[in-house]
């Protein structure tokens, strides 16, 4: 159990998991009742998938951190939600033949393996829409700042799937391997950080460096998963990086080395946050949760 002082991180993500998935099953079922199969089932499927709901928790948490409000009707959680679709449309496009040719994710069948490949694609598609709709649909100054943010980040993903792609069977300089790590992975990870405190407060209040440290922190304790983690508890297969001949920091300096690197970025966005005092709390539970995971 990875607490905090006073909070229990486990505890927090529970609670937060259900409040955005409450969210999540109401936009699926309007859209079932509307729109055509197997679509519409496909893109409750993919987003009732379970997982830790990381993203939407920082988010919460950041939010908090400032002292916004994280309630259920807030513009917050209108954030949260729509950058856990824009995830999940990633990670349904990620597992496609074309790219990782993953057949599980979250210890079931991919979407693209559940229904087919041409649904997946849409699926990945619509979740993107549908990620920028929710955002905008009372939209105001903050909520439209956070679109902006919301679409930078996606585009930076993007681009890191490129680098990731285009990267396979070569071998990459450790500054390489450190760019397409900043934009594959961290780029939501830093939009959650600082989306949580524009929905606070209309602006980042200096937390985008706590953001990239997050996210590095956190591809390389995953790229450490990949390598010595449980395929059971993780819900997907192990190894597949170096077997798709991947580039990663463990590869370059080693895992001791790797794994004390993700522990001092951890540090450092911990540190960044003495100033918000008791109420980062959470968001300090989370960054040790980032490099202390098991799945």
């Amino acid at each position: 159990m990875v607490r905090g002082q006073g909070v229990d991180v486990e505890d927090f993500l529970r609670r937060v998991a259900v409040r955005v998935e409450g969210q999540l099953r109401q936009l699926a079922g309007e859209l079932k009742r509307t729109g055509p199969e197997p679509l519409c089932e496909a893109v409750e499927y993919a987003v009732l998938g379970g997982g830790k709901r990381l993203r939407p928790a920082l988010v919460m948490a950041a939010c908090e951190a400032v002292g916004g409000d994280a309630g259920d009707d807030s513009l917050a959680m209108r954030f949260a939600v729509a950058l856990e679709l824009v995830h999940t449309y990633s990670l349904v496009h990620d597992d496609l033949p074309c790219m990782d040719d993953d057949d599980l994710r979250r210890g079931r069948p991919t979407v693209h393996k559940a229904y087919d490949e041409a649904t997946a694609v849409l699926v990945g598609d619509g979740l993107q829409s549908l990620a920028f709709r929710h955002l905008l649909a009372e939209g105001d100054g903050r909520a439209a700042a956070l679109a902006g943010l919301l679409a930078e980040n996606a585009w930076r993903m993007v681009e890191g799937q490129a680098l990731d792609m285009r990267a396979q069977g070569r071998a990459l300089t450790e500054r390489e391997v450190l760019a397409l790590m900043a934009a594959k992975t961290g780029a939501l990870i830093t939009a959650a950080v600082v989306g949580g405190a524009i929905a606070a407060t209309g602006s980042a209040q200096g937390l985008e460096p706590v953001g990239r440290k997050l996210g590095l922190a956190f591809q390389i304790a995953d790229d450490l998963l990949d390598l010595t983690g449980d395929a059971a508890k993780l819900g997907k297969r192990v190894r597949k990086d170096e077997a798709a001949g991947k580039a990663t920091l463990p590869e370059i300096v080693g895992v001791a080395e790797a794994r004390r690197r993700a522990d001092a970025a951890c540090d450092e966005a911990i540190a960044l946050l003495e100033p918000l005092g008791a109420a980062a709390e959470s968001l300090r539970a989370l960054a040790r949760f980032v490099v202390t995971r098991e799945r």
